[in-house]
């Protein structure tokens, strides 16, 4: 663990082979079901202001979710004045900075479908210029009716925007298939890739918010019980809101599952540190030297020692009685 300028310790987190999607699946416009019809009819509409597509998408699925958020607000995050236009990126910072977790769904119609169902709207990215004089845009898929060969979208300044499902493939097509579903505190996405969630929950912790990023990892842990990434994560989230037992726990359960992880073992140290109990701490500290190779990790055990043994010092000094 390492000190930052203003002396807080960081945590080491470590993800097991976290790997994007590649290619265009064959599939991306294919129903699950050739008689789907499914409407969010409850869901928010914010309009847009010119070039302000993204922001009102934005909200309009935060909302959804119950985030107390405002269009104001969500503009003020994601509005690039110089592109006249919101990217990915600051889609998704906004997301958790709003204390919600922000998932890249599968690139196909099935998958919106899937979140359609379980509840949540949909924000997709579409270009409905051409190739060579792109258009973009951002709306929410709200409704989808293979049997009328529509798609519903708040979209600009329509708040129920009727698009023939081939235009819409078309248009989406562009983007390279991108949406995504806006999830409360512990949800999970109807149809979920661990890969991506993991990684999606882990931006969750970058963003600050390590109580939702702990929900996430419990409910990870549901749908994958004992999966030591999971563990680890809950841990580190548990550490970081200074619940002790529970980050112990939690490095234990990591432990059982993957033996001699050094990083588990460093963390744990801490964490026993942090209950005053010092030699158990000092112990976890042996157990990981002895179990790693890696010179950032061995250095991370040392540190970690090092602060160890003078709060040990620390307290032995203010038990032992002064003349």
């Amino acid at each position: 663990m390492r000190r930052s300028g203003s002396g807080r310790r960081w945590l080491t987190v470590l993800l097991f082979g976290l790997a994007g999607c590649a290619g265009i699946p064959d599939t991306a416009g294919s129903l699950p079901d050739e008689n789907i019809a499914v409407e969010l009819v409850d869901t928010p509409f914010f309009a847009q202001d010119r070039y302000q597509c993204g922001p009102a998408a934005l909200t309009t699925a935060l909302v959804a979710s119950d985030a107390k958020v405002s269009l104001d607000g969500i503009e003020r995050k994601v509005y690039i004045p110089g592109r006249k236009g919101s990217l990915q990126f600051e889609m998704l910072a906004a997301t958790r900075t709003s204390d919600r977790m922000p998932y890249v769904l599968d690139r196909s119609l099935a998958a919106i479908v899937a979140e359609l169902e379980a509840g949540r709207p949909v924000v997709v990215l579409q270009n409905l210029g051409v190739s060579w004089i792109p258009r973009w845009h951002y709306a929410v898929v709200v409704g989808i009716d293979a049997n009328n060969d529509r798609v519903v979208l708040r979209s600009g300044t329509d708040s129920r925007r009727i698009t023939p499902i081939g235009l819409f493939i078309r248009t989406w097509a562009r983007s390279d298939f991108w949406a995504m579903s806006v999830l409360r505190p512990g949800e999970m996405p109807a149809v979920v890739d661990r890969a991506r969630y993991f990684d999606a929950v882990v931006g969750l912790e970058q963003a600050g918010m390590a109580e939702s990023a702990a929900l996430a990892w419990q409910a990870a842990l549901h749908a994958w019980p004992d999966n030591p990434t999971a563990l680890f994560g809950l841990g580190n989230a548990r550490l970081i809101l200074e619940d002790y037992a529970a980050a112990e726990e939690a490095y234990l359960a990591m432990l059982a599952v993957r033996p001699g992880f050094a990083a588990a073992h460093n963390n744990l140290a801490f964490t026993l540190a942090k209950q005053g109990r010092f030699d158990e701490a000092l112990e976890e500290v042996s157990r990981g030297l002895e179990q790693v190779t890696d010179q950032l990790l061995v250095d991370e055990l040392t540190d970690t020692r090092a602060m160890i043994e003078f709060e040990l010092k620390n307290t032995a000094e203010e038990l032992t009685p002064t003349n």
